[in-house]
């Protein structure tokens, strides 16, 4: 595409995402604090602030715990190359490696509380520049810098960064680029520009574009090719026939509001109870605008008037309790809040842990899915392709042929527990009906089985022996 035609293309995409920048401000500026400044409805009610941030950070905790492994890398079972296990496993740990030495675990939360808040996240990928400690970068893109387009396959292939930057800016990233010569205003401040990053299918892979705007024109600054795209937009769920995703926090939007108000009219019942609203005759004696009420203090009346005297106030703290604990139980709940917080009885049996797990992954179980296949295996095949370029790692091709992608992460190995204990108990009652029934149970397969079950390391098993040809 020609930067003009990048242009208009994210133009028309931009405006199919303006009816939903109402409700994102809304779910943002009653859930997220706006700078002081910048406007916005005054927040009286934290639960909602609270429940989001905790749970951005249960889904960093379940899904990519930082320093852990929370993937592997194993062949595909009947692959031909025995030796193929150990060259994944050394592949994985060194992009391991580079994820704990990134900044990975600081912008994740930050796309998670996206996804949270407006049910869209957008994480972008990139190389460092040589020298860095890790060849990886990570960037949470705020979801009003992208405009996203929808494929044929369902997913978010089609992305457009609009950013502003200044004139050094764009040098420091695009230094190949020749930037016009008047970017830079007579007084010596550099103007900002509007720039359009773009990323599109194409055949193998994602194109890579970036076009500066200026009075309705394009410039491009740089384009290339990607095995992978390094930006990744990834949705909580969708309805259908709708690009952008729906959030928790969405969901609960009216809950919040009914919150903040609730709180926000308790307050002012709180403030009427501590300092009274009071009437007084006017006797000629009595002024309104000299009384001070504070202890020791003497209020002058006539003889015979009623004097100052307080006026009940009508509300009821008991009604708006009820109300308002109603509301934050609802908001709670619709962010997960009850169901992904620790346990209150810390002797929990282990039972009861698998059986909170199992309860935790029924709840995420489509979302889990969703991001498995927008952020999680797109992102390592990104940093994959980073790293076989700086020849870090082998050729490894995620096809499912021969290698595929083990999820070792805490929601991951629920499943696999649930498995594993389906096998044991199998295996208990073979060995229970006696010998005879027991011959027929291949042993070092079921120990294999189990060890791919719960994502064990390939080292610690030992090599399969090829069976002598009779």
């Amino acid at each position: 595409m020609t930067p003009d035609e990048i242009i208009a293309r994210a133009e028309r995409a931009l405006e199919r995402r303006r009816p939903w920048e109402g409700i994102w401000r809304d779910c943002y500026d009653h859930v997220v604090a706006r700078n002081p400044g910048s406007g916005g409805p005054a927040l009286y009610d934290g639960t909602a602030a609270d429940a989001a941030e905790g749970l951005a950070a249960s889904l960093l905790a379940e899904l990519t715990p930082p320093w852990s492994r929370w993937f592997g890398l194993a062949p595909v079972e009947g692959c031909a190359d025995p030796e193929l296990a150990g060259v994944l496993e050394a592949a994985a740990e060194t992009l391991q490696g580079h994820l704990d030495r990134s900044n990975f675990a600081l912008e994740m939360p930050q796309a998670f509380l996206d996804l949270v808040v407006a049910g869209t996240g957008v994480v972008m990928v990139e190389e460092a520049p040589p020298g860095e400690p890790s060849a990886l970068r990570f960037t949470a893109v705020p979801l009003q810098e992208a405009v996203l387009e929808e494929g044929a396959s369902g997913r978010l292939d089609g992305v457009f960064r609009l950013v502003r930057m200044s004139g050094a800016a764009l040098a420091a990233r695009y230094p190949a680029a020749v930037l016009p010569a008047n970017l830079v205003a007579a007084d010596g401040a550099e103007a900002e520009c509007r720039v359009i990053e773009a990323v599109w299918p194409s055949f193998g892979g994602s194109s890579f574009a970036a076009v500066l705007e200026r009075d309705g024109r394009g410039t491009l600054l740089a384009e290339g090719r990607f095995e992978e795209s390094p930006l990744l937009a990834f949705r909580w769920m969708k309805a259908p026939g709708e690009t952008y995703g729906r959030g928790p926090v969405m969901k609960a939007l009216p809950d919040i509001r009914t919150a903040n108000k609730v709180v926000e009219l308790v307050l002012k019942n709180a403030s009427i109870a501590a300092t009274g609203i009071w009437q007084a005759d006017d006797d000629g004696v009595l002024n309104p605008a000299t009384v001070r009420l504070e202890p020791g203090s003497i209020i002058p009346k006539a003889v015979g008037s009623a004097g100052l005297t307080p006026l009940a106030a009508p509300g009821s703290f008991d009604v708006s309790q009820l109300v308002l604990s109603d509301m934050r139980a609802r908001i709670r709940s619709a962010l997960l809040a009850d169901r992904l917080a620790m346990p209150a009885s810390p002797g929990m049996t282990a039972t009861e842990v698998l059986e909170r797990s199992a309860g935790t992954a029924r709840l995420l179980g489509a979302t889990y899915g969703r991001l498995q296949a927008e952020l999680l295996t797109p992102m390592i095949g990104r940093c994959l392709s980073i790293l076989r370029r700086r020849g870090e790692v082998p050729m490894i091709t995620l096809d499912g042929q021969e290698a595929r992608i083990a999820y070792r992460s805490p929601l991951a190995r629920v499943q696999g527990r649930a498995d594993a204990s389906n096998t044991l108990l199998f295996l208990q009652a073979v060995a229970a009906m006696g010998p005879s029934a027991s011959a027929v149970v291949d042993l070092p397969a079921a120990a294999r089985y189990l060890a791919r079950t719960l994502s064990a390391p390939s080292a610690i098993l030992a090599p399969i022996e090829e069976k002598a040809s009779e």
